[in-house]
């Protein structure tokens, strides 16, 4: 099923609504710092069970205490669609200390 790219303004209007992300090389991006390594793979997991669950998947980097992640959608030609956002806004609802929207 095709997805449509969102324009500029939808995204930045999608922005304002999640502190810390930012858009960088033309993906959806946020680095979160955890108090320790066991945190961050704790994370890890919960971020690989969202993923799967929408079957949509970020470039997802563990740190020694720190997460990246990185998305776009491929089948909208990497643009960034409703999609990405849903995916971060569920990831930051679980991200510790960042969630409870």
């Amino acid at each position: 099923m095709a997805v449509a790219p969102l324009s500029q303004q939808e995204i930045e209007d999608r922005l304002a609504d999640l502190p810390g992300w930012s858009v960088r090389d033309g993906r959806l991006t946020r680095t979160y710092r955890l108090g320790s390594h066991f945190a961050a793979t704790a994370l890890v997991v919960h971020i690989a069970g969202i993923q799967d669950e929408l079957d949509h998947h970020s470039d997802l980097t563990l740190g020694y205490d720190s997460v990246a992640l990185g998305v776009h959608t491929h089948s909208a030609g990497g643009a960034l669609t409703a999609k990405d956002f849903e995916l971060a806004r569920r990831v930051e609802d679980i991200a510790p200390g960042h969630g409870a929207h």
